[in-house]
């Protein structure tokens, strides 16, 4: 073998990790919230906000497939469903309240 055919084996050989890094897509995260999303919205943030503190980029690093069950728990089997269907990374949960139903728990 050549040195220069060698030297392009071994080339692409350590080339290889980081193209493959390069084609993963971002992780699905799901999301389901018990109240509206104008209600949510500060805590959606509050969630990206600390995504982001960690190196991790909405869009490049995760997606959020967020769902919204406007206070009526019924919705939420049909929800969850959803979300598993598309085979998330993770799915976060909450059930708290907010607006004036929140503060009266």
């Amino acid at each position: 073998m050549r040195r220069r055919e060698l030297i392009t084996l071994l080339g692409g050989a350590a080339a290889w990790p980081l193209a493959a890094r390069a084609q993963q897509t971002a992780a699905l995260i799901g999301f389901l919230v018990s109240g509206a999303a104008d209600s949510f919205a500060i805590f959606v943030e509050a969630f990206k906000h600390g995504m982001r503190d960690n190196g991790m980029v909405e869009g490049r690093d995760y997606v959020l497939d967020l769902r919204y069950a406007d206070g009526d728990y019924s919705r939420f089997p049909t929800l969850a469903a959803e979300v598993v269907q598309r085979k998330p990374a993770a799915i976060v949960v909450t059930d708290y309240q907010c607006g004036a139903r929140g503060a009266a728990r």
